[in-house]
């Protein structure tokens, strides 16, 4: 980290053991990312958003909640009204990413909806599938064995939690180190998304933020 932007002299770090410790420090500090566990002594994940999101003096602070990649802390995370999800063992190069993002637009046009979904792709006439960590209204992050570079253009097809089916070009526009040893993880920003299918995924990333703010 200490050669990241998060050295540079105006970013303030603050760590603490435990998610109460994280909300004690937020009322005094008044944040604005926190990174916290789903799971740590005396509080959840669950409760410490919960507390935030419903505090109009400590609600304007992005939130990522790490966690093991489960389907069932998945599905707790999507009830956490964060702003995003990082399994763990947590990639540094995710990490970052996320930060650097909610640290510098909006939090609505930052919402990104943790979701566990496989995706059909074809790049230069070869087919691959991947699993995608999340999206948000302009493109997704995804892990594939598939060797892939930036600026690649590739065919995707996924089909979102309401059985809506998404086809669409995208640019490979972020490649970030292995995930895994078999595994790299991608950030595609969507091309010629129809307008129907571009108003679906709004539509699912808008009713899925309500909560965040």
């Amino acid at each position: 980290m200490d050669k990241s932007f998060l050295n540079r002299s105006d970013i303030k770090i603050y760590t603490v053991a435990t998610n109460a410790k994280a909300l004690a420090l937020h009322r005094a500090e008044k944040a604005d990312l926190i990174i916290a566990k789903l799971d740590t002594q005396e509080m959840s994940g669950e409760t410490l958003c919960s507390l935030i999101r419903n505090d109009n003096e400590l609600c304007n602070v992005s939130i990522i909640i790490v966690s093991p990649d489960v389907e069932s802390n998945l599905d707790r995370c999507l009830q956490c009204r964060a702003n995003a999800f990082i399994s763990i063992p947590i990639n540094k190069a995710v990490l970052l990413q996320e930060v650097h993002h909610l640290l510098n637009i909006t939090p609505r046009k930052s919402c990104r909806i943790p979701m566990s979904i496989k995706i059909h792709g074809t790049s230069k006439k070869i087919s691959f599938t991947g699993y995608a960590e999340n999206i948000s209204t302009s493109g997704l992050l995804f892990q594939s064995d598939a060797s892939l570079s930036e600026g690649d253009t590739v065919m995707c097809s996924f089909s979102l939690p309401d059985s809506k089916h998404i086809t669409s070009t995208a640019e490979i526009v972020r490649v970030l180190e292995k995930q895994t040893p078999y595994k790299n993880c991608y950030g595609i920003q969507f091309i010629d998304l129809r307008n129907n299918l571009s108003a679906a995924i709004e539509s699912f990333v808008e009713k899925e933020c309500q909560h965040t703010l």
